[in-house]
């Protein structure tokens, strides 16, 4: 048998031909090869390292919320929380037992947690701890247990402003207030810290671990002032406790922009613990929410609609007053049964004099006193930058007849907010415009200081000119010297006010014995820095007159947030009237440096508030050598 004998040429064209296709080959593999390094590389490096990645997020400070002075009115507080990689644990059984007796926590139930078939599991049991036993856990050095830092909301004030602050969850995430209204400022962004391990969990070696600082929120500032509002606070406490009204509400404004002062209301709960008070409590901003008939305070607004329109000469107008007045066919009593008989207009904003007021309205008709109603802000929100505010009701203006516009002169029928009237007598005394209310002042970046946002006063419009307003305000001034007001006189400041007795109604009746008592006053008369509504709702075992329990809390109010704001005394007030039965006056002594041995029943005829847990007197209210009525109570602050 032949070998046919294969030429060297052919040998030689086949191996060119194994050549080439070596190099094709090759060449395919090596531009592959360069498309995954060049192209591709990162890509899949970012797939391979979300498998073997594990984060640990780290939650943001939340801002903080401050008053205008910077005092902080919620912070945080340190809340650590524990992380677990199952698949890390080489012990279960022992690494739940140590967690148990840690966290004072079920082993079972950390057990079933922590053998779980996931990547990572949040600790229920080990959610917002304690710093000091996030350092126990520490101390125990588990392997796959993690710590995290967190945080917890805290107000350390109580429930100091708690409806207008509202609250956050478990999460930090606002739920109700300005917790939820900003929440998307105060939240700030989360951040990490990401590390790597392999399919049982074992961190991979020569792989660093990849950080993601936090972003904190914005932090808040408002336009309350904690002074002014830890009056208002200890006011309501006080009123809370004599009287077990259903309802209190304060309110505190600067007439001159609309800046919210302070702002409180009962009941009240603490926001670390709303989970301890029914829904109606939290979710109810009574100051905004809650709507009901005025009373005579609304009479401020009939009186500078008949001022401005020219229908009235306080001075120089009469009128009688026999106890009622007919309108319609029906029989409007005034509060004093027996009236006031003859007096001037004046007198008749003084007396609070309902068939006064009444005379008013119709003078002006129906169209002209509701189109300043209007005007002055009512029917309508007032724009506050906070949730749940109501409109109130007005009459429809078709359905308004003799009755209802008498009674509406005088603050019945018609329902209001009581940040609807805050508003409108600030308008009445500014000088005559409505500013629209506001309390968030500004937000500030923590980190830089940088301001990014800042909102500056609103003036929605002009109702009455200055000339008007001032009339008003001395109109006002009267009352509370000489009128139904003198309960809120505060010596050395001149305040004007009106006073409110609104008889409740429900399902179309007016109940028995069941009143809102309303006060509102500003200070000073000649130059208002400070508008004050205080209102309690049906308080018990005393006499139904806003003058006799609500007038001299407002006062209490307006006199010590005065003095905390730095306005100087005025000269030239009106002396208080003192009427039957008249109440001898008495100096008050100087007990400043006097220890408690020295100045307790230092004059039997004063009574004595004492705050503060020193034994030396730092200064009193009212100052030595004022006068007052036999019965007044002096505050003493101690060091």
């Amino acid at each position: 048998m032949s070998l046919k004998r294969v030429s060297n040429v052919t040998v030689r064209k086949r191996l060119v031909v194994t050549l080439l296709i070596g190099l094709l080959v090759f060449g395919v593999i090596d531009a592959r090869l360069g498309y995954v390094q060049f192209f591709s590389g990162d890509w899949l490096t970012a797939r391979a390292k979300n498998l073997w990645s594990r984060d640990i997020t780290f939650e943001p400070e939340r801002g903080k919320i401050v008053d205008r002075n910077g005092v902080a009115i919620a912070s945080n507080q340190s809340a650590p929380t524990i992380y677990v990689i199952p698949r890390q644990i080489e012990d279960p059984a022992n690494t739940a037992e140590k967690l148990a007796a840690a966290l004072n926590a079920s082993k079972e139930k950390i057990y079933e947690q922590i053998t779980k078939k996931s990547s990572k599991e949040r600790l229920k049991a080990g959610r917002k701890i304690s710093p000091e036993t996030a350092n126990k856990v520490r101390k125990l050095n588990l392997k796959g247990v993690y710590i995290a830092e967190d945080s917890k909301r805290y107000y350390p004030f109580g429930s100091y402003l708690s409806q207008v602050l509202g609250f956050t969850g478990i999460d930090n995430q606002g739920l109700t207030g300005l917790e939820l209204t900003y929440d998307n400022e105060l939240k700030g962004k989360q951040g990490s810290v990401q590390f790597y391990s392999d399919a049982k969990g074992k961190r991979m070696p020569n792989m660093s671990d990849d950080y993601v600082p936090p972003e904190n929120g914005l932090n808040l500032k408002l336009t309350v002032d904690t002074k002014i509002q830890t009056i208002i606070e200890r006011e309501l406490n006080n009123a809370e406790k004599k009287y077990n009204p259903d309802g209190i509400i304060a309110i505190a404004m600067d007439p001159n922009t609309g800046e919210i002062l302070g702002m409180s209301s009962r009941p009240t709960f603490n926001p670390a613990e709303y989970k301890n008070v029914p829904q109606e409590v939290y979710n109810r901003n009574l100051p905004i929410w809650s709507t009901y008939e005025p009373g005579s305070t609304f009479k401020i607004i009939t009186l500078a609609a008949a001022l401005e329109e020219g229908k009235v000469d306080l001075e120089k107008d009469s009128f009688y007053d026999p106890g009622y007045v007919k309108v319609g066919g029906a029989t409007l009593h005034c509060w004093r049964r027996g009236g006031h008989g003859s007096e001037s207009f004046l007198e008749v904003v003084q007396n609070s004099c309902n068939p006064g007021f009444v005379e008013l309205g119709e003078r002006l008709g129906k169209n002209t006193l509701f189109k300043y109603i209007r005007d002055f802000g009512f029917g309508q929100k007032t724009g506050i930058d906070l949730s749940g505010e109501s409109s109130g009701i007005l009459f429809n203006l078709n359905k308004v007849g003799p009755v209802e516009l008498a009674t509406t002169a005088f603050g019945q029928g018609v329902s209001v907010t009581p940040i609807q009237q805050v508003a409108a007598v600030s308008a009445a005394i500014n000088g005559g415009t409505l500013y629209q209310p506001f309390i968030a002042k500004e937000l500030d970046d923590p980190a830089t200081g940088k301001v990014m946002m800042k909102k500056t006063p609103v003036a929605k419009r002009k109702v009455i000119s200055e000339k008007t307003s001032k009339e008003i305000r001395h109109a006002l001034e009267t009352v509370v010297a000489q009128g139904t007001g003198k309960n809120a006189y505060v010596d050395s400041y001149r305040v004007g006010g009106k006073t409110g007795t609104a008889q409740k109604a429900k399902n179309g009746r007016y109940l028995e014995n069941n009143y809102v008592l309303s006060f509102v006053g500003f200070a000073p008369a000649d130059d208002p820095q400070i508008v004050v509504y205080f209102a309690i709702d049906n308080p018990k075992n005393t006499v139904q007159f806003g003058g006799q329990v609500a007038a001299p809390i407002a006062g209490n109010i307006i006199g010590d947030s005065l003095r905390a704001m730095g306005v100087k005394p005025r000269k030239n007030q009106i002396e208080k009237e003192i009427t039957y039965p008249q109440v001898p006056l008495v100096e008050v002594p100087n007990l400043v440096g006097t220890s408690k041995k020295d100045f307790l029943g230092v004059d039997v005829n004063l009574k004595l508030d004492i705050s503060g847990k020193g034994d030396t007197v730092l200064r009193q209210d009212p100052a030595p050598g004022k006068k007052v009525e036999i019965g007044s109570t002096i505050r003493v602050y101690m060091h």
